[in-house]
């Protein structure tokens, strides 16, 4: 009776445990890397695909599928597109051209890229996305390959943050 009553304790803590796990936090990750062969800034967002198949139902309709609709991951990557920015240290916006989106396991992904100014000496960095319907929702970005890697953390009400450049 008590090994029953043991395995099923178990049984109900694993499911528990497994469920709650599944539950993403509401976080995304994105790469600024400055590509000395193209001499391009290469933007890449990941973000957890659960999160982003519940955001589209909440950003376009409920019957949005990301998974299976290439307008829905179309209409995804343009809203992202719409919510991240770079500029100078003189805040002029660099353009920047959307290269492509993917789909690959459990992660939705937004690539964009634009040629790097002569003497990049710093970035302001804007990215909104999912923060205007999530409060919680925490957007990194990892700046590579001008000096140190930096990274920066949009959370709660932060707009705008920047980084500056030492070449070694």
């Amino acid at each position: 009776m008590f090994t029953c009553a043991l395995v099923a304790s178990l049984g109900f803590s694993a499911v528990f445990v497994g469920s709650a796990s599944a539950h993403q936090q509401k976080t995304a990750i994105t790469t600024v890397l400055y590509n000395p062969r193209t001499q391009n800034l290469e933007v890449s967002h990941r973000f957890d695909l659960h999160d982003a198949e519940h955001a589209v139902k909440q950003i376009f309709d409920t019957s949005a599928d990301i998974m299976s609709s290439e307008k829905t991951q179309s209409d995804f990557a343009k809203y992202v597109l719409e919510r991240f920015a770079l500029y100078n240290l003189d805040k002029t916006e660099l353009a920047l051209s959307f290269v492509g989106l993917e789909l690959e396991g459990k992660h939705f992904w937004v690539y964009q890229e634009t040629p790097a100014p002569k003497n990049l000496n710093g970035l302001y960095i804007q990215h909104n996305a999912l923060r205007d319907i999530w409060h919680q929702q925490t957007n990194t970005i990892n700046v590579e390959g001008m000096g140190d890697i930096q990274t920066l953390t949009f959370t709660d009400n932060t707009e705008l943050l920047s980084v500056e450049f030492t070449r070694h």
